[in-house]
């Protein structure tokens, strides 16, 4: 008995239905990104584990997939009778591994290609990353990112415009939702003002986790890691600011003293300045709490939330220094957002907001009556994809009702009917689906009546 087909954990298999349904998200998304000037690249599946290894921590190296060597890779393992180290034992049979995410190869690309791309390079790139990760609902092995990145520029202008790709890439889904904005040089400035720059990760980490877990136990984990009770206490009033943006920056000037958080500030108010001047459909505010990919970015952070829908952030990024620095290009400072894919997706059905058709869906079949029929209809099908229309053909004079079935199975909203006496006459007869209804109509006249 045939052994029963089967997939990797984490991984999935897309029907055409699906498909449509996400290349919607990334024909919108792409379509934003062009519209903003970004150029595509593509980078491999494969990085060497030279370049991957060390960018993401300890834990982010255990996640990464990596590639067996080619040919008899055994033969360069010393065995001397001790138990072989799989840890010892990956460098010398592997080098090579599936990206974790785009941006280490994308600071590899850079590098590389230095002298054939402009500066400030404005990038876009859709494509699959891999992280050997334990499977969970909503968590995969294999996913899709969509990142939008300008290296080169240490402008603010720059963070405004992501602003604005999230505005139209989110409006162009009618998905409501908002864009929380902080700054890594006020995080930094608020450790440095309770006393304990050097616990800046400790305490961030334990902040960002202030929604899901309450005060009490953020406090206690501040404790934990070693932070005096006057430092927490001094840290509460911050964590609780009221008002709105404007109001929290107010109120932030005078306890960041120090130059970093001022820096931070001013970066801050520059941002929301420009905010203010685009007049966006979404809403933006400023969380003290974000404290986002901390270890990675330098200055301004993003996160987004659907509005309507409970969901972690559907899009996040921020501005990061000297990225490229790691493969031998130092000072050049970029800033970035990633569109999580699989979770706008989720967002998008679960509030019912995919359109009832999508560009690539059929919008028209003609059913096959027989060769004399089919030859006439070939025609009109012909003039009718030349108008951009999504046709097709039923391939074999079956059943009209087998036909019907399948044109029901597919959605495909309008019928097209050509039987011994429409042929004879030169018409057509039209059924639309949705509406129950059908016409007849000259030959001549087709395209029109289905456009």
């Amino acid at each position: 008995m045939a052994q029963k087909p089967s997939i990797p954990k984490g991984t999935r298999d897309f029907l055409p239905e699906v498909m449509v349904r996400r290349n919607y998200i990334f024909d919108t998304i792409k379509t934003v990104f062009k519209r903003f000037g970004f150029q595509p690249i593509e980078t491999p599946s494969m990085e060497n584990l030279s370049t991957l290894l060390g960018k993401y921590g300890d834990e982010g190296d255990k996640l990464l997939f990596r590639v067996l060597n080619s040919g008899d890779f055994m033969s360069v393992v010393e065995q001397n009778g001790e138990p072989l180290e799989s840890i010892k034992l990956a460098t010398k049979i592997s080098e090579k591994g599936l990206r974790y995410d785009l941006t280490v190869p994308f600071a590899r690309f850079v590098t590389m290609y230095r002298e054939q791309i402009a500066f400030p390079f404005k990038r876009y790139q859709i494509q699959p990353v891999w992280r050997a990760d334990r499977p969970q609902k909503g968590r995969y092995r294999e996913f899709c990112q969509c990142d939008v990145d300008i290296i080169g520029s240490d402008s603010l202008l720059n963070e405004a415009e992501l602003v604005q790709i999230v505005d139209e890439v989110f409006n162009a889904l009618k998905i409501k939702v908002t864009l929380k904005i902080n700054n890594r040089k006020v995080l930094a400035g608020i450790a440095e003002y309770i006393g304990k720059p050097d616990a800046l990760v400790d305490i961030t980490v334990a902040i960002d986790k202030l929604d899901k877990i309450g005060i009490e136990a953020v406090n206690a984990e501040l404790a934990e890691k070693g932070l005096e009770q006057a430092a927490i206490d001094k840290l509460q009033p911050i964590l609780f600011m009221k008002g709105d943006t404007r109001e929290k920056l107010a109120q932030l000037k005078p306890l960041l003293t120090n130059e970093v958080g001022q820096k931070g500030i001013e970066e801050l108010e520059i941002l929301f300045d420009y905010i203010d001047d685009m007049e966006l459909g979404i809403t933006t505010e400023l969380d003290l709490t974000l404290a986002r990919g901390l270890n990675y970015y330098t200055g301004a952070i993003f996160e987004v939330k659907a509005n309507d829908f409970p969901m972690g952030s559907i899009s996040g990024g921020g501005r990061y220094d000297n990225l490229t620095g790691i493969f031998g290009l130092p000072n050049v400072s970029g800033v970035g957002i990633s569109f999580g894919a699989d979770r706008i997706y989720d967002v998008l059905e679960g509030l019912n907001l995919f359109p009832e058709t999508m560009s690539e869906s059929t919008k028209v079949i003609f059913l096959n009556f027989g060769k004399n029929e089919e030859k006439y209809c070939l025609k009109y099908l012909n003039q009718v994809r030349k108008h951009g229309i999504n046709a097709e053909i039923y391939p074999d004079a079956a059943k009209i009702q087998k036909q019907m079935k399948y044109a029901n199975q597919r959605a495909i909203p309008i019928v097209v009917i050509a039987g011994e006496q429409e042929v004879a006459e030169q018409k057509f007869t039209v059924k639309f689906m949705k509406e129950g209804t059908q016409t007849v109509v000259e030959a001549n006249k087709l395209v029109e009546t289905i456009i």
